[in-house]
């Protein structure tokens, strides 16, 4: 598996540095009030757990299981939603939490869905957010990283739903997706 990284862009430590400031920040912005963390799943999941911890705030945690990828390495422009009910947001200041901002569409897809259920607001928390054209009009409020456009694995992010666990950030041999037809 490690045979297959290309680089790593950050290290474990260097995340989890990273995190204590993103926590300070997302505290600072909702001191005062009560959260409803909502968790994109599978990729959020080593993030908001680390994320979360570092926030002493009362929450709420609900999760989303959606998918846009469908096993490739570009968003396919179709956002799947895995559950029928959406998490109870209603009058309440919602966070969603989400490994990488890329395309757009999946945390598009995922406001818009929660905006429709009335909640006092919604920001958008992401590990990473890559520098590039997004093919839907949305920013992240809080962001760990900036990165370039390159296919990155590891603390949550997948190729194939494999590579989630690395302990860190790391950009993907390019021949691995090209000779896997990603």
């Amino acid at each position: 598996m490690l045979d297959d990284i290309d680089r790593i862009l950050f290290h474990e430590q260097t995340i989890l540095s990273r995190l204590d400031a993103l926590a300070d920040e997302i505290t600072d912005a909702y001191r005062g009030e009560e959260l409803t963390v909502v968790a994109v799943l599978n990729g959020s999941l080593i993030f908001a757990a680390d994320l979360l911890r570092r926030i002493p705030l009362p929450l709420r945690l609900d999760c989303l299981r959606v998918a846009s990828y469908h096993g490739g390495t570009e968003s396919t422009g179709t956002v799947t939603f895995h559950q029928l009910n959406l998490p109870d947001v209603r009058g309440r200041h919602v966070l969603v939490l989400d490994d990488i901002l890329d395309s757009g569409r999946t945390l598009h897809a995922i406001c818009a869905r929660l905006r429709g259920e009335s909640p006092a607001s919604v920001r958008v928390g992401v590990l990473l957010r890559k520098a590039k054209v997004r093919a839907e009009e949305l920013d992240a409020d809080f962001v760990g990283f900036e990165i370039g456009d390159e296919f990155v694995v590891g603390y949550g992010l997948d190729y194939a739903e494999r590579y989630r666990n690395l302990p860190f950030v790391g950009v993907l041999r390019r021949e691995v997706f090209e000779v896997a037809g990603g």
